[in-house]
């Protein structure tokens, strides 16, 4: 399989992408920015793309939202959530009082400036491109050391001289794997599905219709954000994630429903949630009477009274 990634190499997209076992035995190619990478898919040249959705300290990821929204529809078919832990790399044999320039991405400074101001309070930071571009830099000697992804200073030789200086510990980064429309994965127990809804302008109390169609069904809304749509101020689609997958007799209800109440609703896929801290590791149940079984052994009991069966 060919597999397409927000680029350059080395960095914590590639390193996101290695944990997709398809991805890890097959080709991987980056690309310049998000819509190059999902416009690979959409055109056939590649089968999948891995993009970034959000970060734990940054927050979503605009222009991944954006271009999931816009074009010939795309399929998330799996999520990857990874920490983001910085290292401090340089060449072998540089100690870390010698460090007075250090190459870093604008974010990578930004979340390890606690860091930096404790341990090279001197140091010259000077933004680069990319986690990757910071790793070339510090091997080539354009600069003493780089902030850069662990991946970045194994593959370009750096020596690690401090790891995990990002000033939030816990944070992480979602990813999208993301197909071209087919059959999503089949049900594990415990799914995602990520929707992007627009809602009727014109309508009072929309977005509460909305919510109040997947709260009647015990479906958990895990996350919800807008972006505008660009065609007029006030104008926005809402992305959410819920948990559920399509194949669920509650689940599919609940689509029914927002087909009907709202302007538009484009799926973007089902597929297996990804545990990645503790106190996650089970589905929240759903409340009684609003499980998938409940739903589906009651659309049974209606189906027999339409026959006589009493």
């Amino acid at each position: 399989m060919r597999f397409v990634y927000l680029g350059p190499e080395a960095t914590f997209t590639e390193q996101a992408l290695l944990t997709v076992p398809e991805a890890a035995d097959g080709e991987r190619v980056p690309a310049r920015s998000v819509p190059e990478a999902l416009d690979a898919v959409r055109g056939g040249d590649a089968d999948a793309a891995l993009v970034p959705l959000e970060n734990s300290i940054g927050g979503a990821v605009p222009i991944t939202l954006d271009e999931l929204i816009a074009g010939v529809p795309l399929m998330i078919i799996r999520e990857v959530v990874i920490p983001v832990e910085f290292v401090l790399g340089a060449r072998a044999g540089t100690p870390l009082g010698a460090i007075r320039t250090v190459a870093a991405h604008p974010q990578a400074s930004t979340q390890c400036r606690n860091w930096l101001r404790s341990h090279l309070p001197d140091a010259e930071v000077t933004d680069v491109l990319s986690n990757s571009a910071a790793a070339i830099a510090a091997a080539a000697g354009e600069f003493d050391a780089a902030i850069c992804a662990p991946l970045g200073a194994a593959r370009y030789e750096l020596t690690v001289l401090a790891d995990k200086i990002a000033d939030h510990s816990h944070a992480v980064t979602r990813f999208a794997l993301v197909t071209r429309p087919a059959t999503p994965p089949a049900p594990t127990g415990d799914d995602l599905t990520s929707l992007a809804l627009v809602i009727r302008h014109d309508q009072v109390g929309a977005l509460l219709t909305v919510l109040t169609e997947l709260s009647v069904r015990g479906i958990n809304l895990t996350r919800i954000e807008s972006r505008p749509t660009g065609e007029a101020l006030g104008r926005y689609v809402f992305f959410l994630d819920c948990a559920g997958h399509v194949a669920e007799t509650r689940f599919g209800e609940a689509l029914q429903g927002l087909r009907r109440v709202c302007a538009d609703v484009r799926f973007l896929g089902s597929y297996p949630r990804h545990r990645w801290a503790p106190g996650l590791d089970h589905p929240v149940p759903a409340p009684a009477g609003l499980s998938d079984d409940a739903f589906a052994a009651s659309a049974a009991w209606v189906d027999r009274l339409r026959h006589g069966d009493y």
